[in-house]
């Protein structure tokens, strides 16, 4: 059985081979070998981390306190290995994280065929690939250009040591904006409630949006016989993206591919992101490990796409987002009724609906076909979801039904 601090050797050189190996196979860019060899990878780095965590742990001891004259060279040592094993654990959690947001953005923007047989990600192995060809979808998510600049071998300022100042500068920049916290937005009140029941006091806590008729609210569950008080204020607040192995291959990546328009374009990404899936798809996919599911406050991150549009106020990008988030929630349960919409048509429909933009800036900045976008917001017309989600409905007018037979088919079909 190796010792901890020869398998600690092992993992650096491994992860070494790595970064050497992945620079020469993105120089053709052809997706089947680069997938399979992403997960050859990641297996391995997989099980390294499970071996090299339990030896390890999460935390080692900090030596601050300890002033230079007390210092014995024994405990220095113990103490510099203790660093080393937790360096080399760090280094390869922050290479499974690439691997796992290349194969995930790969897999999300790519169909692969055996054939004529459609196959998954899953299911590719060294027997078949010479005979599987990937094509684009038609939408993507993420920038399939940023996977090579992430850190395969873990080592982020090393690689980052490499390039110019401008690369540094926008690194920081970035990732500035990405461990951002978001800006705190009340959204409701934590109460405790005393009432009777049966000649008996009871007490209840409740749940209640900041804009509620708090006293209404507890008479129509508790009647008149209560009293009540605050307990705290739900809030929302923290970073966009809860891990630093994320933001760190996301800074890394956007900065080399773009430096004076990185931040820009990550951020661009991010926003279509959120229009182009839905909640329960965001479950799912790996992109982005550990970004927040819905936006329910501001980032600007989010404003870097529209800072030089006429009209700019800040906040822009994020109040879509967080809109989008509330009609999400809202047509659950009725999405049966334009089921023969996609979720990223849905996005887009919903981007119409809530902003300014027309049909084609629409489909331009989130990268949808146009044609298929109209055809999608008819679609949303005839089934009458856009009288009850929005409030101005006039930018939908000239998509309903123009004769009048059609108009009479449209009301009964909407009762």
């Amino acid at each position: 059985m190796t010792t901890t601090e020869e398998l600690v050797a092992q993992v650096n050189k491994i992860l070494d081979d790595i970064g050497i190996d992945m620079d020469g196979l993105f120089e053709t860019f052809e997706v089947p070998p680069i997938a399979h060899r992403l997960k050859e990878n990641l297996s391995l780095l997989q099980g390294l981390e499970a071996d090299l965590s339990r030896r390890v742990g999460e935390s080692t001891p900090a030596v601050r306190g300890m002033d230079k004259r007390d210092r014995d060279p024994h405990i220095q040592w113990i103490y510099k290995k203790k660093r080393n094993r937790v360096l080399a654990l760090e280094r390869l959690r922050a290479a499974i994280t690439a691997h796992k947001m290349a194969l995930s953005a790969i897999d999300a923007n790519h169909t692969f065929f055996y054939g004529k047989k459609p196959i998954s990600l899953k299911e590719l192995t060294q027997e078949n690939l010479p005979s599987v060809k990937a094509f684009s979808k038609p939408v993507m998510l993420g920038r399939i250009e940023a996977i090579p600049y992430l850190a395969y071998s873990g080592d982020v300022l090393r690689l980052l040591g490499r390039h110019s100042i401008a690369v540094r500068e926008a690194f920081k920049f970035i990732k500035s904006k990405l461990r951002e916290r978001g800006i705190v937005r009340m959204r409701g009140l934590r109460i405790e409630v005393e009432y009777w029941e049966n000649n008996r006091l009871k007490k209840a806590r409740v749940d209640l949006p900041a804009d509620a008729d708090i006293e209404g609210e507890l008479r129509k569950r508790f009647g008149r016989r209560f009293r009540w008080r605050v307990l705290s204020f739900v809030k929302t607040r923290g970073v966009l993206i809860n891990n630093h192995y994320t933001v760190d291959n996301l800074a890394l990546a956007y900065a080399i591919l773009d430096p004076q328009k990185g931040a820009e374009k990550l951020g661009l990404d991010l926003f279509r992101y959120y229009f182009l899936t839905s909640e329960n798809e965001r479950e799912s996919l790996g992109v982005y490990p550990d970004i927040r599911l819905c936006i329910d406050c501001h980032y600007s991150i989010f404003d870097l796409p529209f800072k030089d549009e006429p009209g700019f106020k800040t906040g822009h990008g994020s109040v879509l987002l967080m809109r989008k988030c509330e009609i999400e929630r809202a047509i659950v349960g009725r999405r049966r009724e334009v089921s023969n919409v996609p979720n990223y048509l849905l996005g887009g429909v919903l981007l119409y609906g809530i902003s300014d933009y027309e049909e084609g800036r629409v489909a331009k900045l989130l990268g949808v076909p146009e044609d298929e976008l109209k055809a999608a917001i008819e679609k949303f017309v005839i089934s009458g979801l856009h009288t009850t989600l929005f409030k101005d409905t006039r930018k939908f007018e000239r998509f309903m039904p123009k004769s009048d037979r059609a108009k009479q088919f449209l009301a009964l079909l909407q009762g």
